[in-house]
């Protein structure tokens, strides 16, 4: 039986948020002051399906993708833009204010730019054993089958052809496959993982699909199976080639937004400490101005990140060391001689690193994150062990979507 509801705000995922029997109920692709009729999602009960808007916002728009509300992507591309980018700095305010953090807020920044330039693209067997590429449902493991993705970097041409032709050439092994596809200067970087073991016949078909589509490089579960022409990318003055199926931010826009919001911040500083450095974005901008440390659990970043600097004039020393920061966090002793430490941690945050940080006389931490609730948690941790933060800017770089990025900086009480 369809129920009438009265959709309250948008809450920090998204969906529209109303009241019912004195609980909160969700109900995606709505927005605050409509009136609309839903019913129950099976299994889960704060949860409701949108039947019909009886009464729309005036903030309501048109979605520009003919997949919205079928493909998980993007949850918001119904709402006019100021509200939207009202609501997505809010989501940043409210979440420090529920950890007793009271800071000025910056303007949310949009760092779209020409949109998303690495995507993981999913290929299973629907129910009727059909081969299905594309991205998955919202809320659910079923794959939407795509023609095109309007959020993409025109960078990325080509690359939902490429994916649905490799699963096509796997069809056989029977398994579900992650498609992981990077933009690079060179051209398209495949990883595909999933397939486990392969014959020397599977292989020969996958290199020839590399040579059709002009891949750059092409990975199984990061062994190559072809390269082109390896697959680099600018960071500043240096190239770097990455390493299969590596870790970028979103948009190329954003991680430039980034970067500067940390390159302000540790203006001045001579000796600079990145942890959870990856490839280099930060460090290899800092690079031309002070000396670099930088540390990541992962070997290849770590090792893409010090061939690029070694190989770039112009930039001062730069160390890359490889160091699991969540199983051991750099201690005070170790941080005493830098001027500004740069954290850059997964969406998990970094609470054991960060408690060293507080414990340390560094003078100024600089804090990017992906995550919200555990920047809030880390920024605690930093505040309680006698920092003052200064400044908080969210940068949106995915775009229609709850995720929102910021940038940090903390000094030492004065």
């Amino acid at each position: 039986m369809a129920e009438r509801l009265a959709i309250d705000h948008v809450g920090h995922q998204g969906d529209g948020v109303a009241f019912a029997d004195g609980r909160s109920v969700f109900v995606p692709y709505t927005l605050g002051g409509e009136t609309v009729d839903t019913d129950v999602v099976a299994g889960h009960p704060d949860r409701r399906r949108l039947l019909r808007i009886e009464s729309a916002s005036p903030q309501r728009i048109v979605p520009f993708c003919r997949y919205f509300g079928t493909c998980g992507g993007c949850a918001i591309q119904h709402w006019q833009t100021d509200a939207y980018r009202a609501w997505k700095r809010q989501i940043v305010v409210d979440t420090l204010a529920r950890t007793g953090i009271e800071c000025a807020v910056d303007e949310l920044i949009d760092a779209h730019g020409c949109g998303r330039r690495r995507i993981t693209l999913h290929a299973r067997r629907g129910a009727d054993r059909e081969l299905c590429t594309g991205f998955a449902a919202p809320h659910s493991h079923a794959i939407v089958a795509i023609e095109d993705c309007p959020v993409l970097d025109p960078a990325l041409n080509g690359a939902l052809d490429a994916a649905r032709a490799l699963a096509a050439a796997l069809a056989a092994v029977d398994k579900p496959l992650d498609i992981q596809v990077t933009a690079t200067g060179a051209g398209l970087d495949v990883d595909v993982r999933g397939s486990g073991p392969l014959s020397s016949r599977l292989i020969a078909s996958m290199a020839r699909l590399a040579e059709q589509y002009r891949l750059a490089r092409l990975t199984r579960h990061g062994e190559l199976v072809l390269m082109r022409s390896p697959p680099v990318l600018d960071i500043g003055t240096a190239q770097v080639t990455l390493p299969p199926g590596s870790f970028l931010q979103a948009t190329a826009a954003g991680e430039e937004t980034l970067a500067a919001l940390v390159a302000k911040h540790c203006k001045g500083a001579r000796q600079i400490a990145d942890l959870f450095c990856g490839v280099g974005p930060f460090a290899l901008r800092l690079a031309q101005g002070a000396r670099i440390t930088a540390f990541d659990s992962d070997a290849g970043a770590v090792a893409a990140l010090q061939k690029a600097a070694a190989s770039t004039a112009g930039l001062k020393p730069v160390k890359a060391e490889v160091r699991d920061l969540f199983r051991r966090p750099l201690m005070p002793s170790e941080l005493r001689d830098y001027d500004a430490v740069v954290f850059d941690p997964p969406r998990q945050g970094a609470q054991a690193q960060v408690q060293q940080l507080a414990k340390s006389k560094i003078p100024v931490v600089v804090a990017v994150s992906c995550n919200a609730a555990t920047f809030a948690r880390d920024a605690r941790i930093l505040i309680d062990g006698g920092y003052r933060i200064e400044s908080v800017t969210p940068v949106d770089q995915f775009r229609h979507t709850p995720h929102v990025e910021l940038v940090a900086r903390f000094v030492r009480g004065r």
